[in-house]
Parts: C-alpha cells; sequence; structure tokens
C-alpha cells in the first residue's frame, strides 16, 4: 500500500472587508490584518471610532475558517499554522497582491499596515517580500515570524511600534523580551516600545495616540 501527498494548483474565491469610503478627503488608508479567530467584518469594528472621512480601512480574510469552541457557534479564522507553511504563505501573499489590486490605493496617502495578535505573522512577511513602503508599522500583540531579517526591511524607512499588553496570557517576560530583541535588529532606532496594562486585546485607544 502506497500513500503519497500530491499537489496541485486551482482558482479560489475570498473575501476581505473595508470600513468607509475611499475619497478626496481620505487621508490616511490602513492595511489592517486580524488575529486568529477572527473575521475581518468583526475585526473592523475596532477602527470605527476613527475619523470616518480621513481613515479607510482594509481587513484581509484569513482563509482558513473554522468554529470556535468550545460551542462552535461562532466561525473565526486562521491565517498560518506549521503545516506547509512556506507553500501556505505564498498563498496569502497572492491574496493580498489580488487585494491590493482591487483596491488600486493611490500612492499620494498615507499608507498604515497594522498587524495584530496572529496577523503579525502576514503583514510582515507581505512588507518583506513585496518590498511595500508604509509610514507606520504597527507590530501588535504578535511573534515576528524567525526568518526574517534585517536585510529585508533594508529597504523601507519608516515608523515602527511595538505594542504589547503586560499582562498578554501568551506573552511572558522571556517571550516579550525576545519580541523586542527581534524587533530592534529589524529595524534599529525606528522602534518605539508601547507596552500597556492588559490583557491580549487590541488597545484601540493606544493605537489612536500612536498614529
Amino acid at each position: 500500500m502506497t500513500q503519497v501527498e500530491k499537489e496541485i494548483s486551482y482558482t479560489t474565491t475570498n473575501s476581505y472587508s473595508t470600513l468607509n469610503t475611499l475619497t478626496k478627503s481620505t487621508k490616511t488608508v490602513w492595511f489592517v490584518c486580524h488575529g486568529m479567530g477572527y473575521l475581518s467584518r468583526y475585526f473592523l469594528n475596532y477602527f470605527k471610532q476613527f475619523d470616518a472621512n480621513e481613515n479607510y480601512f482594509i481587513a484581509p480574510q484569513a482563509q482558513s475558517k473554522y468554529y470556535i469552541p468550545p460551542k462552535s457557534k461562532y466561525v473565526g479564522a486562521s491565517w498560518l499554522t506549521k503545516e506547509n507553511t512556506v507553500k501556505e504563505t505564498e498563498n496569502v501573499m497572492r491574496y493580498f497582491d489580488a487585494v491590493f489590486e482591487a483596491e488600486n490605493i493611490p500612492n499620494n496617502l498615507n499608507f498604515i499596515v497594522l498587524g495584530y495578535s496572529q496577523g503579525v505573522s502576514v503583514a510582515m512577511r507581505y512588507l518583506a517580500k513585496r518590498k511595500l513602503q508604509c509610514s507606520h508599522l504597527y507590530i501588535h500583540s504578535g511573534g515576528i515570524p524567525k526568518e526574517l531579517t534585517p536585510e529585508d526591511f533594508s529597504y523601507l524607512s519608516t515608523k515602527v511600534s511595538l505594542i504589547y499588553g503586560t499582562e498578554d496570557e501568551y506573552l511572558n517576560e522571556e517571550r516579550i523580551a525576545y519580541e523586542i530583541q527581534r524587533a530592534k535588529s529589524l529595524f534599529g532606532d525606528t522602534v518605539s516600545i508601547h507596552p500597556f496594562e492588559g490583557k491580549h486585546v487590541v488597545n484601540v485607544d493606544l493605537i489612536k495616540r500612536l498614529a
């Protein structure tokens, strides 16, 4: 008996969500990547307190959806796992390409990239792989991919904010120190560190202040 794992390519369809309208009054476009267990349309609820005339938000949707335990009543999604990570990352990158092509963002606008929790990994990989320029990168309560190097971001001149909760149930002191060191090794003095009192949550007030 022979078992073989094979690979195919095919066309698939996925959604993404936006908040507000891209107009002549828009000053800032945000590309915000949600964490594990979210759907993009609900993740955007965190950003409804921003000025709707000046801010336009694009939230891509992780493709792997699942029922959230224990009751399996709600649906969440995950970007990547340890299974076939390299190939799955390529799929996510091509999906992001399609989102940007569909949105056709003007070059003269302020552009911000935010990754929250698991969304940090895909946001940073996309910047590194596509050499995408942004004015501000938020690394919020998530892990920086281990394979990324300073050379991956040598093209980028941007403000970088690392945000984490001091009571984050997924981050101990050792992990926090490691992620801070990683951020500084990639971006040098452009990194600003912003701990806050709280758990593994999106700190909207802090994001607004830093913006």
